[in-house]
């Protein structure tokens, strides 16, 4: 399913549909057979004005009208048909993909998910797959009537008055190259531009809706999410500069479809100049019934062409994720001897950037050692902490666990190793028992709660409806922020992997689960090789030693006493932590 020169949406479709692709082309060739079903009666039709003009038999008008009738019945019930062979082929098309996106989601570096946005991936499985499936359980069948009912048309239309029939589709042909003008290249760039904007903005809301609690505790407004706003007015001037693009060719288009009733009167005028007969009349009064189809058709094929550049837009998207490689794999799986962490030269630069995120760093973390990683705000903490385990794969150097290289450790054993406590802890709709039960899926109820206990729970479990079988909503919707993370520390107690990294864990807990979160640390890391990002110093004073990071770069290590004393950007950072701490409103 790779990109080819010429994107084939209809093959990759059909790839995806797997089994059932043959409903794919039933319900085509249903709705074109209903598309010749729906024009017949317009002929059936010109029969009945005939026989009335000229004055024949009465009763031969109810045969052609029953006929009609008939046609038209049979031609919904066809169409029908066809619409229910593309909904089943829609929905095992959009399960297929979805199911696709998802085994492909779950091998991605997990750093795929901090430089994309959890927003930009999300939209993509769910709105793209819907765009694919609503276009091929309805746009399928539109399209294919929209291109067989003007084929039909211009047979009726030339049929019975070539000279009405040419000078009717005059402002018919004028309207489709106008239309098509607006089918080109650019179209599809502002098509792209469209879902672009829409990804950003999803992306962006959701890091604003989660820091909504911080905006209204400051007196912020939107403003202060620059980013947000950014996309937002992106979005308004991208919807300006589409609009103001289309409005001659749509005016001009909408204008020559609406104008076939004027050039039925020229028609008129042109055929009687050397006088009328009943022929003459009865055509007139036919094309003045069939040539509004015209319109309607035209207008079909309008809204199916941008209804194409959406599939294909949203089948690239997929095809974007799906081309993302994983992680490699050698095969090697070898087996860390201890829980000792190794960096040589790393280098990392993430995708766009200009510059390096981490440069040239080397350290070494010893088994069992409580280390802490400190430094200005994009100094490179956090980028360090996740190569270290495999977030991402570094740009130059290697990072050694026991002694492995972590490419040559496979990825089930990696993560057995690690645990992470993240700043923005993350819960899944579901019972305390099943969250906590996410880090080892075995474990009885006895040990959940043993975990519970150790990560200070107990308070947070007594006062729920069902205790550890309560449901609770996505990212813990009856928990605070400090309770939360401490649920997200008893799964890390439950998986007791030997090493463990904890980036910025307490950043939002107040100052009671502060307490009982320090706590549950104290005994999560027992033990274990530790690694804390932290901006609150106080809580790395202890820590065996302190890696300082500023601008990527390692520029101080050593305990808190060794790093106060070199008078360095650790003494400066810390000077300025105890003022902020100290601070007081004066009286």
């Amino acid at each position: 399913m790779g990109k080819t020169e010429k994107f084939d949406h209809m093959k990759l479709i059909r790839e995806y549909a797997g089994r059932h692709k043959h409903l794919i082309t039933l319900g085509r060739f249903l709705a074109a057979v209903s598309a010749v079903m729906t024009l017949i009666p317009y002929y059936e039709l010109w029969k009945i004005i005939r026989i009335a003009a000229n004055g024949e038999d009465p009763d031969m008008i109810k045969g052609h009208a029953w006929i009609a009738v008939g046609l038209i019945i049979g031609a919904l019930l066809v169409y029908i048909a066809a619409l229910l062979c593309t909904h089943i082929a829609a929905f095992r098309v959009q399960a297929n993909m979805r199911s696709s996106l998802m085994r492909r989601i779950v091998t991605l570096p997990l750093g795929i998910f901090d430089e994309d946005g959890t927003g930009k991936i999300r939209r993509i499985v769910s709105d793209s797959t819907a765009a694919t499936e609503t276009y091929i359980a309805h746009n399928l069948a539109d399209k294919t009537v929209a291109a067989i009912t003007p084929i039909g048309l211009i047979v009726l239309v030339f049929a019975f008055n070539w000279k009405i029939g040419l000078i009717c589709m005059i402002p018919a042909l004028i309207g489709f190259l106008t239309m098509m003008s607006m089918m080109g290249k650019k179209m599809k760039d502002k098509m792209r531009e469209y879902q672009d904007a829409l990804e950003n903005m999803s992306s962006e809301a959701t890091e604003y809706v989660r820091g909504v609690p911080v905006v209204k505790t400051f007196g912020q407004t939107v403003h202060s999410f620059k980013r947000f706003k950014a996309c937002i007015d992106g979005f308004g001037k991208w919807a300006t500069e589409y609009t103001l693009m289309l409005r001659i060719p749509m005016a001009a288009f909408m204008t020559c479809i609406n104008a076939i009733f004027a050039f039925i009167v020229i028609a008129a005028f042109i055929v009687t100049s050397n006088g009328t007969d009943s022929a003459d009349i009865l055509n007139v009064m036919y094309y003045i019934i069939i040539t509004p189809l015209v319109t309607v058709a035209l207008t079909k094929v309008a809204y199916s062409g941008e209804a194409e550049m959406t599939l294909i837009d949203a089948l690239r998207r997929v095809e974007r994720i799906m081309e993302i490689e994983p992680l490699t794999d050698n095969g090697a799986d070898k087996k860390p001897a201890d829980h000792g962490i190794e960096l040589k030269n790393v280098t990392y630069r993430y995708k766009g950037a200009t510059r390096d995120a981490v440069s040239d760093v080397s350290l070494q973390i010893k088994s069992g050692e409580h280390v802490a990683l400190v430094g200005p705000s994009g100094s490179g903490k956090t980028t360090l902490a996740e190569l270290m385990v495999r977030f991402f794969d570094v740009t130059e150097g290697e990072i050694r666990i026991g002694g492995v290289n972590v490419k040559d450790i496979s990825s089930a054993e990696l993560m057995r190793q690690v645990s992470f406590v993240f700043q923005d802890s993350r819960l899944i709709k579901k019972s305390i028992l099943e969250n906590v039960r996410m880090a080892k899926p075995g474990a009885t109820e006895d040990e959940v709660m043993e975990a519970l206990r150790k990560a200070q729970c107990m308070d947070i479990i007594e006062k729920l409806p069902n205790g550890i079988n309560t449901v609770i909503g996505e990212k813990g919707t009856y928990l605070s922020g400090g309770e939360q993370q401490r649920i997200t520390i008893a799964r890390a107690v439950l998986k007791d992997a030997p090493i463990l990294i904890l980036d910025e864990a307490t950043a939002f807990a107040d100052p009671d689960n502060e307490t009982r979160v320090q706590a549950a640390f104290e005994e999560l890391s027992r033990n274990k090789t530790l690694i804390m990002i932290a901006h609150r110093l106080s809580t790395v004073m202890n820590a065996d030693r302190i890696f300082v990071m500023d601008d990527g770069k390692c520029t101080e290590s050593g305990n808190h006493n060794e790093l106060i004393k070199a008078n360095g950007l650790y003494r400066r950072m810390f000077d300025e932590y105890t003022r902020s701490v100290e601070w007081k409103v004066g009286v």
